[in-house]
């Protein structure tokens, strides 16, 4: 039997709490409650695999939202002491190890997760791999915008998302994704595509449009500094974005748009508020 997939089996035997399946070796159990009326001893049903709340391998003919060898988003139905619980469509929900988690989720989230089988031979949920699972080489151009999940913040890498939950795609690590949660959908606009098929987005709006708030945000950083602040545009970048949220290069934009409109001097180096 092909715990976690759906396959063909043949009508063996019935009993009154239901019809045992075989595969030519193993036999399992249909509930009566999913037996098709008029099915005949030797007819073959296609049924999914996965096991009972005994650890006993049950057959259902409900279509599971996760199988084998796939991903899918999934609601978290419950959290206790020893990890999460999902919806994936059958009775039994799929289990979700604290140690599979890459950031812990809240109930009602909607999660990237894939199937496997633990050490004691039972189907449970990960959010780790979901890389290597999702498409590559997706259908976007540069500037399209796209509807994004999030499924694991890379840390130095940069914040991973699939794109249309389908084509894996990475947000720049100096962007602030901070009120953002696991599995959050957000859009994204396309920043580039390389050759072997990886996809960086950006949650910013294109320069011309994100200039402006920039610009607020950052005449409001510089009045809470009472009207000067304490580095210049040549401050090292990782001073710049832990000060402002700001790359360098939108930090200088958003300069030149307050020097532009004569709201901030740049006297003596210094960005000073007029």
């Amino acid at each position: 039997m092909k715990l976690g997939e759906i396959q063909e089996l043949k009508a063996e035997k019935k009993v009154d709490f239901g019809l045992y399946l075989t595969d030519g070796k193993e036999r399992v159990l249909l509930p009566k409650k999913q037996v098709p009326e008029n099915i005949a001893i030797g007819d073959r049903i296609k049924v999914f695999i996965y096991k009972d709340s005994d650890d006993r391998l049950i057959a259902t003919v409900n279509q599971p939202k996760l199988i084998m060898g796939q991903y899918a988003p999934l609601t978290v139905s419950q959290i206790n002491k020893v990890g999460a619980f999902l919806d994936w469509g059958l009775e039994k929900d799929l289990f979700l190890p604290f140690k599979e988690m890459t950031r812990k989720p809240v109930e009602g989230d909607e999660i990237l997760v894939r199937l496997y089988i633990d050490k004691s031979q039972r189907l449970c949920a990960s959010m780790k791999h979901i890389y290597d699972l999702l498409s590559k080489n997706p259908p976007y151009a540069v500037g399209d915008e796209v509807s994004a999940r999030i499924y694991e913040f890379g840390h130095d890498f940069g914040t991973f998302v699939a794109l249309d939950d389908k084509y894996s795609a990475m947000i720049p690590r100096h962007e602030d994704v901070s009120k953002y949660r696991i599995g959050d959908v957000i859009m994204v606009r396309v920043t580039g595509i390389k050759e072997d098929g990886k996809v960086d987005v950006t949650i910013r709006d294109k320069a011309y449009v994100q200039i402006d708030e920039d610009a607020q945000a950052l005449l409001d950083l510089i009045d809470s500094y009472a009207g000067v602040l304490p580095f210049t545009e040549k401050a090292n970048p990782e001073v710049i974005k832990r000060e402002t949220g700001l790359s360098k290069a939108a930090f200088k934009r958003a300069v030149g748009r307050l020097y532009k409109e004569r709201l901030i001097s740049l006297e003596d180096g210094k960005i000073r508020r007029i």
